[in-house]
């Protein structure tokens, strides 16, 4: 059977075939499950909005320093995530240490969009929330097959979306924005819509890769490392909720 490579880069398929458990059905403690990854996740979700609460908290009472600890944030997370997505088995520090870090920015950035437009953050919590939930209802309940061509086809769209925020932010380190994508008018609501779609389209792929991990018996530290994989789509999603809601709200 070929095997796939998931649209979310933290999550490969392949990861299975080059950790195998070597103890077989009988050593159940020792290999991936999906109530532990359950329970994974859950752990990292409370360690995002734990941190996030701070700069939140800042924003508020002392705005600045908060640029500095979004920094810290921003970019000790995706050095985290990198170093987790090459090095899978240290996963288990490196996925809550990731989770910290995102949240001190994840908080400085809702506190931004609220201060804007009240209400904003607790709107796009609940849209992503419900996004999960439901779609993880759908996966179960086998309306959605996932496939081999909806595979390639998330992938697809989830790279041409990576490579227009390239482009963009490229752009703008010469201080110009591509155009309409960014605004308030229809194509920037279109664009944010689409985008939205893709980013929950990859929850399901993040299930299947989940479901897979556990039927082939993975390594145990698999848990954490499919957990941090499917924060990674949350946080994204959270993220482009907040960008169409303050689109919408223009």
């Amino acid at each position: 059977m070929a095997l796939f490579k998931s649209s979310n880069p933290a999550l490969d398929s392949e990861v299975f075939t080059r950790h195998v458990n070597p103890f077989g059905d009988h050593q159940q403690t020792t290999v991936m499950t999906i109530g532990g990854t359950v329970n994974k996740i859950a752990v990292l979700l409370l360690l995002v909005v734990g941190s996030a609460i701070i700069t939140w908290t800042m924003y508020f009472q002392a705005a600045t320093l908060v640029p500095t600890f979004m920094m810290i944030g921003g970019i000790g997370g995706f050095i985290l995530a990198l170093v987790t997505i090459f090095k899978k088995e240290y996963s288990p520090v490196t996925a809550p240490i990731y989770a910290v870090l995102e949240g001190l920015f994840l908080g400085g950035v809702s506190a931004f969009f609220e201060a804007q437009f009240s209400g904003i953050v607790f709107q796009a919590v609940l849209l992503t929330m419900g996004t999960l939930l439901s779609l993880l209802f759908i996966y179960k309940s086998g309306l959605i097959n996932v496939t081999e061509n909806f595979k390639l086809g998330v992938a697809a769209a989830t790279g041409g979306i990576a490579l227009v925020y390239l482009i963009s932010f490229g752009m703008s380190l010469f201080g110009s924005t591509m155009p309409y994508i960014h605004e308030s008018g229809l194509i920037g609501i279109g664009f944010s819509l689409f985008v939205v779609v893709i980013a929950a389209l990859n929850l399901v792929m993040d299930f299947d890769f989940i479901e897979q991990g556990a039927e082939q018996k993975a390594p145990k530290y698999m848990e954490w490392y499919a957990a941090f994989g499917l924060m990674v789509t949350l946080i994204w999603l959270y993220i482009e909720f907040l960008r169409l809601l303050s689109k919408l709200r223009d």
